[in-house]
């Protein structure tokens, strides 16, 4: 697992001696979106019964296009968005990490990101939250793409990782990414993910990195296939003296996972779509939870359920029946907005645009109340008495409930030229203040003098003797040349650490019994210290080690990464499978992410090759990666065929360094983009089906961080054209990124065939 450590050399050199925070002192504030009790209720008073755009308790408004809430900690506020910043309308549109003064709305620093080989669309960017730590008050975020960034409170960069080019992480139309979340020394991330060896189907997963180094501490697939992505965000409990969290997933699952090791413990299946709203810990044992799919046992959507959940720590992962409903109620369809908890009493919005009130003792609905005509993800607050709630088509309502609810406040959020304001994300109070985001700005009002009342906590001291072992990283990703070192924690029973051990133990390279393919990572493996050295001649390859300490064990895995001198003709690939369409075949290179579910290895043309697998409709999109996303400066080729006929042909290509550069053949183009609205420019290229053609690709990096992406095609056997086919400038050029292969096969009829791959050194 590659991490980009942004650190500068005085953090590093402090985190190095004391393995602690990077900052001085713990924070208090709003530090996630749900709020201090994980249910989007605030414990301030004195907060605003009435607010319209410009009234007189609107403190400030600040020029942010945002769909998740902002965070708030010791007075700094943080937001997520995107925003042109420059002149072109494709290149300069970025997400964004803002920092303002909580008080005055004055900026204090902002970060910019650019978007690269995602399927977000333009309009989706920044619908997520950071989160802060309240140990540090370092900030986590993750993107639309997966780029999960690390800073500190005044905007230094601690590290990165880039989850589609480490993990597979999938990116989808929608941009929704929601929030981290943190865990003691971890953050933990959730995404849809297709990697390798077990964790190469596409599934659900969750995780979970030091929160100080970015190192991989576990991972976890708690559910089922996933028919949707999902974006919820874990809400921590304790079972049975362990840590844990719970949360829906794109599977349709409402799961359990221990906090600190990843273990799946139990899940329920709710939806038979994406479970993406937050859910809510009730009492001792409950659990309530919300969506707005199809019911699994009916054909209407969404409902409101309450769980009883197990009150004991299983040996294994349970599956839990429709017997642990405690209620339920079908009065709910409720896609992505998340229910607030105010003592016994649910708060929802429905997608028809009612707040709702439920009894959360028997599930029964209190009252309706009808303040607009629909509803998509913003989830309402609570704080001193009333809800605040946005609406999706651009208005705001402040409501005091009870009996009957009453209605206090309701204004129309609009844009200077009048029309209605998307209102997407939940508020934020902090300081008698509420703050809320829209896609034409974010707003500030309530009290300028008010005060936080919030308390530092101090985590518990980890007691009681070593139980088991946990290696860190969980996951590795060196190339050839390179060494990886491993840290080995003590956990007790419930899973914290004890510290790290360094003596005693032993190490050995390990096939797991359940592995499908008996495969050991190509490198040399020290038996004493665990350090794990390739060299220059090591092969692309994939495999998993164990350490012993006393009677306990632990596993890890990891690949041997293509980079500068990597060739593959698949020659020496023995196909022994059968295939119904392609006779003889075979997996492609275990160590490629995602790639042996999507692809086969088999012979054309009197050569074995890799052809895309179409059984599956959802993989008639597919990007692999073989290489580290910190490459640059390399010239990626290979010998590539496209299939069709006159009214439908596939597209293939190659990723070099975040951008594709394809032959799209219902086009006849040779094509270079990084996101399709950002950079997408191309050339007119004659391609014929069934015609092996080479493709050259290489981005170049001038020294003011502009670039050019190159790419040059032509008839396989044929000499190499002097000029590249196409020379795309760009002004910002991706600095770094992974090599990779793509396939788009519309929908799922005609395949793409690759051959000969090669990477090398520079142009």
């Amino acid at each position: 697992m590659r991490i980009t450590m942004l650190m500068n050399l005085r953090s590093l050199f402090l985190l190095v001696l004391t393995t602690g925070p990077l900052l001085a002192g713990p924070v208090t504030g709003w530090l996630n979106w749900r709020g201090p009790h994980q249910t989007g209720v605030s414990d301030e008073k004195n907060l605003p019964e009435k607010w319209e755009p410009g009234a007189e308790n609107q403190l400030w408004k600040y020029d942010l296009n945002g769909a998740g809430a902002p965070v708030i900690a010791n007075g700094n506020l943080y937001a997520f968005g995107y925003g042109q910043f420059g002149d072109d309308p494709a290149e300069d549109v970025m997400e964004t990490l803002l920092c303002l003064d909580a008080v005055t709305g004055e900026k204090k620093w902002q970060k910019q990101y650019s978007d690269y080989i995602s399927d977000v669309v333009y309009n989706r960017y920044g619908i997520g939250s950071p989160v802060i730590d309240a140990e540090t008050g370092n900030v986590y975020l993750q993107m639309s793409n997966g780029r999960c960034v690390a800073l500190t409170a005044e905007g230094e960069e601690l590290w990165e990782v880039s989850l589609m080019e480490e993990l597979s992480r999938l990116t989808f139309p929608n941009g929704r990414t929601g929030s981290a979340a943190i865990e003691g020394p971890l953050v933990i991330f959730h995404c849809v993910t297709a990697n390798w060896g077990k964790t190469g189907p596409a599934r659900d997963r969750f995780y979970a990195f030091d929160k100080l180094t970015g190192e991989l501490v576990w991972y976890s697939t708690p559910g089922v296939r996933p028919v949707d992505s999902s974006f919820c965000m874990p809400t921590f409990g304790d079972l049975d003296g362990q840590r844990v969290f719970y949360a829906g997933t794109g599977c349709g699952n409402v799961v359990c996972v221990n906090a600190r090791t990843g273990e799946p413990v139990w899940r329920f299946q709710l939806s038979q779509g994406g479970v993406n709203s937050q859910v809510l810990l009730y009492g001792k044992n409950q659990l309530i939870a919300i969506h707005g799919k199809e019911n699994i046992d009916a054909t209407s959507k969404g409902r409101l359920v309450c769980l009883n959940i197990p009150t004991k720590y299983p040996k294994e992962q349970l599956v839990l029946t429709k017997d642990a409903e405690a209620w339920r109620n079908d009065e709910h369809i409720n896609f992505t907005s998340s229910p607030i908890l105010v003592g016994d009493e649910v708060y929802t919005t429905n997608f028809t645009g009612e707040l709702i009130a439920v009894n959360a003792k028997d599930g029964k609905t209190l009252w309706k109340e009808k303040l607009s005509p629909d509803q998509i993800h913003a989830s309402p607050t609570y704080g001193d008495g009333k809800i605040y709630a946005p609406w999706f088509e651009g208005s705001f309502a402040i409501v005091k409930p009870g009996e009957k609810p009453e209605v206090l406040s309701h204004a129309e959020v609009k844009s200077a030229d009048g029309s209605g304001v998307k209102c997407l994300a939940p508020p934020a109070i902090w300081g008698g203040k509420v703050y809320l985001s829209t896609r034409d700005g974010l707003y500030c009002f309530g009290n300028k003098d008010g005060k936080f009342p919030g308390k530092l906590t101090t985590p518990k001291e980890a007691i009681g003797e070593v139980t088991q072992l946990q290696i860190v990283p969980a996951e590795f990703a060196i190339a050839p040349g390179q060494k990886q070192e491993f840290k080995v924690y003590g956990l007790n029973a419930a899973g914290q650490r004890r510290g790290i051990i360094t003596e005693g133990l032993t190490w050995e390279k390990f096939i797991p019994p359940t592995a499908k393919v008996k495969a050991k990572v190509d490198a040399t493996l020290d038996e004493k210290t665990g350090k794990l050295t390739a060299t220059k001649e090591a092969k692309i390859s994939a495999g998993a080690l164990k350490v012993t300490y006393k009677n306990m064990s632990a596993t890890t895995r990891g690949r041997i990464e293509g980079a500068a001198g990597y060739v593959e003709d698949f020659e020496g690939t023995e196909l022994k499978m059968d295939d119904p369409k392609y006779g003889k075949v075979s997996f492609p290179p275990l160590a490629w992410l995602g790639a042996r579910v999507k692809w086969w290895v088999t012979e054309k043309d009197g050569n074995k090759c890799i052809v895309n697998r179409l059984e599956n409709v959802l993989f008639q999109r597919t990007m692999n990666f073989f290489g580290g996303e910190d490459m640059k400066n390399y010239t990626l080729s290979a010998d590539v065929m496209t299939d069709g006929n006159r009214r439908i042909k596939s597209t293939v290509g190659l990723v070099n360094q975040r951008y594709l550069i394809t032959l799209v053949g219902n086009q006849g183009t040779l094509e270079v983009s990084s996101n399709h609205e950002r950079v997408k420019q191309s050339v007119p290229f004659t391609i014929k089906v069934n015609q092996w053609y080479h493709l050259k690709t290489h981005v170049k990096t001038n020294p003011d961080g502009s670039g050019e992406v190159r790419g040059k095609v032509w008839v396989k056997g044929e000499n190499e054209p002097a000029d590249w086919t196409i020379k795309v400038p760009v002004k910002r050029v991706h600095p770094q990124g992974a090599p990779g292969i793509f396939a788009f096969s519309p929908q799922a009829q005609k395949p793409v065939f690759i051959d000969n791959l090669k990477i090398t050194a520079g142009e």
